[in-house]
């Protein structure tokens, strides 16, 4: 089968790129081919196919004109479709698979998809599809308020970077997407790595066929390791508000174990003045780390951590800690009780309160012998659930249903 794979960045910036390339290797060592489109970038991965790739933008950057630039290509990307057409007359693929296309690619790829008959397979890492700002958050808060198609309200509570030019033009690409062009009625089938996200975006008024497909690791790439080498806990990936890091940090206040959150993001500067602050000696910032430098120090920790307070999908740190040894302590939100089993693979706390996190910390690093267990127990829960082959049986039926449509 010949497999065209789409999502805006084409580096390993985060979980939906970890995905990509993942997917990629596994669909390639099955004997399939694939083929790639994506949006130019300094820290891309080589490709025959980067010539069809579109130029970069950079949403962060000021500017007048590169506003006007960013907000054009936001709701419908011209250039995309015509870079895709290019890819399109030259090799036709058997099925697309997208991945992110939001803001930078635009869906105005499907149209071109389509006129091709190509069927359409769209992963979704988050809430985009039913939320303006893809986190259901406002204010630092859950919110479910564009319900429904109640876009207005991202406008009226300011959600985007609580700038209220940024949420009209954000209201209006839901408007336009949704209402006006239907443009994701084209997609054949969605895949929700969580069962939580599949209910959660079906709750909010979304109607098209979703199946569910979790993230998955290649275990071969993961020794796990069982006992420990320091008095250590682990957070890892992006610094940002919305993985409750001010919780923890809060919690870790008179623990006599070391907190190390590897990653970078928008408030590691702030995490940091405020570990400064209040003076905790305990907590250590290592900035990004990936790969087997990744994997040790997940290794030689106790456990893993997420305290996230938003509605987490399929986190791969949690994944990624059970294939190493590691049992985890994450929030009671999102996704993330669909993989931590209480006091089998792990332990959960209420999202948001410092106490209960640190009550659950006290509770598992004071047992070794708990440590053990439900890391060993993690280690098989993702023999049978991650694995390598159980994704690519359940992604090629997936394919298969789009075929059939």
């Amino acid at each position: 089968m010949n497999i065209l794979l789409v999502n805006k960045f084409f580096y390993p910036k985060g979980g939906g790129e970890y995905s990509l390339f993942r997917s990629s290797d596994v669909l390639q060592k099955k004997g399939h081919e694939v083929m790639y489109f994506s949006m130019q970038h300094p820290r891309n991965v080589k490709t025959e196919y980067e010539k069809y790739f579109i130029s970069n933008v950079d949403y962060e950057k000021s500017g007048f004109i590169n506003e006007i630039k960013c907000s054009l290509r936001l709701l419908y990307s011209f250039e995309a479709r015509k870079n895709i057409d290019k890819l399109l007359r030259h090799k036709r693929p058997d099925i697309a698979h997208l991945h992110n296309i939001y803001h930078q690619i635009s869906p105005s790829i499907l149209h071109s998809l389509k006129k091709y008959k190509v069927p359409i397979v769209m992963t979704l890492h988050d809430y985009k599809i039913v939320c303006a700002v893809y986190v259901l958050l406002s204010g630092g808060k859950i919110c479910e308020a564009c319900k429904n198609g109640k876009y207005y309200n991202c406008l009226f509570n300011k959600c985007v970077k609580d700038s209220r030019l940024k949420s009209i033009l954000n209201t209006f690409e839901m408007f336009l997407h949704h209402k006006i062009l239907h443009i994701y009625n084209l997609v054949d089938v969605f895949i929700s790595p969580s069962i939580f996200l599949k209910d959660k975006i079906r709750e909010m008024g979304f109607h098209g066929k979703i199946m569910h497909l979790p993230n998955f690791v290649n275990l071969e790439e993961y020794k796990p390791q069982y006992h420990w080498q320091e008095n250590s806990i682990v957070c890892f990936g992006r610094v940002s508000r919305e993985k409750g890091l001010f919780t923890l940090i809060e919690a870790m206040k008179g623990l006599n174990i070391h907190l190390k959150i590897i990653g970078e993001g928008p408030i590691k500067e702030s995490l940091e003045a405020r570990v400064g602050s209040w003076g905790l000696d305990n907590i250590r910032f290592t900035g990004y780390k990936s790969g087997e430098e990744l994997k040790d120090e997940i290794r030689k920790s106790m456990f893993v951590i997420l305290p996230s307070e938003w509605y987490e999908n399929n986190p791969l740190s949690i994944i990624e800690g059970f294939a190493l040894g590691k049992p985890a302590i994450g929030a009671r939100i999102g996704g993330i009780p669909e993989l931590i089993k209480e006091n089998e693979t792990g332990l959960t706390f209420e999202s948001g309160n410092a106490e209960d996190l640190k009550a659950k910390i006290l509770q598992l690093s004071n047992n070794s012998a708990e440590i053990g267990r439900m890391g060993r127990n993690a280690r098989r829960k993702a023999e049978e659930e991650f694995n390598t082959d159980i994704y690519y049986e359940k992604l090629i039926n997936i394919y298969k249903v789009a075929l059939n449509n």
